[in-house]
């Protein structure tokens, strides 16, 4: 809202505070960052064999978002590759960013179904965009 943090506050110093309200942040979202309309083609996409077939079927997908959503993942998947580029001393390799965000910017409209195999392709998902982030979002 209006409110003007001081992120020079020592409450702020603990990294997993910031995290944390990120992570909140998305989850609490009405809609997550890969609209509910949008999860099926997603785990359709990861799920794909030829590698070529599923980069293309990923970035057209990431492409086809609302332009805020598209916007929003670009900047997000931007700052989480920074923070891999530090993975020796914050231990957040590829896998570990999409096992945290996975499930958090990628979920379906009902949690019907099975969980744990929607969990293993969401992080997937979000694993493939941080790996590819270059060929999905072209500067």
């Amino acid at each position: 809202a209006d409110e003007h943090l001081d992120l020079d506050d020592g409450r702020w110093e603990d990294i997993h505070v910031v995290t944390g309200a990120l992570k909140l942040f998305f989850r609490e979202l009405p809609e997550p960052l890969v609209p509910f309309s949008h999860f099926d083609k997603f785990i359709a996409a990861i799920k794909m064999q030829d590698p070529t077939r599923r980069g293309r079927c990923v970035r057209d997908l990431v492409f086809s978002l609302p332009p805020a959503h598209h916007d929003t993942m670009k900047l997000l998947f931007h700052h989480l590759c920074r923070v891999i580029e530090y993975k020796e001393e914050n231990r957040m390799s590829v896998q570990s960013i999409a096992i945290v965000f996975g499930p958090t910017l990628l979920r379906p409209a009902s949690e019907e179904g099975n969980m744990a195999m929607h969990m293993v392709f969401q992080n997937q998902v979000v694993e493939h965009i941080l790996n590819q982030y270059s060929y999905i979002f072209p500067d």
